[in-house]
């Protein structure tokens, strides 16, 4: 492990921090685990946005300042008071077990998680959820730290809380500054805050496995503005597909130390270094482009530049590449379409030739018509 460390150290650069993987690029990383770049990028903890800046593709992506300031501002909203408003919803929308009560104001525990590092926290974690069940009452864990081991190196995870019920049951909340109107949230958002919760219900299931009496709840409690307002509501998610899912893809992923010895002697991604040689030692890892990266990486400029440059049918997207089989660029489908190339038992290219068809017909029936 020691020597894993230096060498993804020397990866990253000298004195360089590395950067924290949270919930959201592990699931991010989890949906398109044939990635081998961010999976070494991110096992490495080499900033992504600095890169990007340093390759000439810099990238938009990531939160506003005023919107990272709304979502402070509203969970602590929802976190006053020793939770109150918080333990009120989750106990509304998901009870408290058979015989339990609802968590009378200021009655809800809310231990004391600072220790030194992120180990450390991570062990102050376990150590209080393993009292809050043994103790059989209403625990208030305010941004625990959990660990996961992610293709041989470990991630540390923040959730914005996890609440520990007086039957054993320990479930994570989820608070997001987009709103529910009537009840109901945007769907694309849901979804994605219920992969990045199914990655927190893993880590916590790891810790859960050394506790006595504890379970780890599959549905998880998302807090939102109400409407308009700033008031909160929430409502519950299940996140077993989105668990299974994660847990395979996150499985497949190729061990950092595999990967960070197929690389040539030498190779740094110091963004101190000049652009040609970043270059050079970014393409040395294999990508796995999607236009979906668009929204989950930042690195996904570069990689569609490099992608269209090369012709990739996968700059068209992972349904399309699916469809063309052995046809591997944009040069090839074409030319197998125009009958140029391919063999015509293939049923791919069988089927581009009638599209192409179909298309000259339709095109030579515009120009009579016009």
């Amino acid at each position: 492990m020691t020597a894993l460390r230096q060498r993804l150290a020397e990866l990253r650069g000298p004195a360089v921090a590395p950067q924290a993987l949270d919930a959201r690029a592990l699931a991010a990383l989890a949906a398109n685990p044939g990635c081998k770049r961010r999976a070494l990028l991110d096992g490495a903890g080499v900033n992504k946005t600095a890169l990007a800046a340093a390759l000439g593709s810099p990238s938009a992506f990531g939160q506003s300042q005023f919107a990272f300031m709304r979502g402070n501002a509203f969970e602590a909203r929802v976190k006053a008071d020793g939770g109150t408003e918080l333990m009120r919803l989750l106990y509304e929308r998901m009870g408290g077990g058979a015989g339990c009560e609802a968590p009378a104001p200021g009655e809800t525990r809310v231990p004391d998680l600072s220790a030194a590092g992120p180990e450390g926290r991570a062990a102050r974690t376990a150590l209080a959820l393993r009292e809050a069940t043994a103790a059989g009452a209403w625990t208030l864990l305010d941004h625990p730290m959990l660990a996961l081991e992610v293709a041989g190196s470990p991630a540390y995870l923040e959730p914005d809380a996890v609440v520990v019920r007086p039957d054993g049951h320990w479930t994570v909340v989820e608070i997001k500054s987009f709103p529910m109107i009537d009840g109901s949230a945007d769907a694309a958002k849901v979804g994605a805050a219920a992969r990045q919760s199914a990655v927190y219900v893993l880590a916590l299931e790891r810790v859960a496995a050394k506790v006595a009496g504890a379970e780890v709840c599959h549905s998880v409690l998302l807090v939102c503005p109400k409407d308009f307002s700033n008031l909160p509501t929430a409502s519950v998610v299940d996140v077993r597909k989105q668990r299974s899912v994660t847990r395979r893809q996150l499985e497949r992923l190729t061990r950092i130390e595999d990967l960070a010895a197929a690389l040539p002697a030498g190779t740094t991604f110091d963004v101190e270094r000049p652009a040609e040689e970043l270059a050079a030692a970014v393409e040395s890892v294999d990508a796995a482009y999607a236009p979906e990266c668009l929204a989950a990486c930042e690195l996904a400029f570069h990689c569609r530049e490099k992608a269209r440059a090369a012709g990739a049918v996968e700059a068209l997207g992972r349904s399309v590449r699916g469809e063309l089989g052995g046809l591997t660029t944009i040069g090839e489908v074409l030319a197998a379409a125009e009958g140029a190339a391919g063999d015509p038992a293939d049923p791919t290219v069988a089927a581009l030739r009638r599209a192409a068809a179909l298309r000259a017909e339709a095109l030579a029936g515009a120009d009579v018509r016009c």
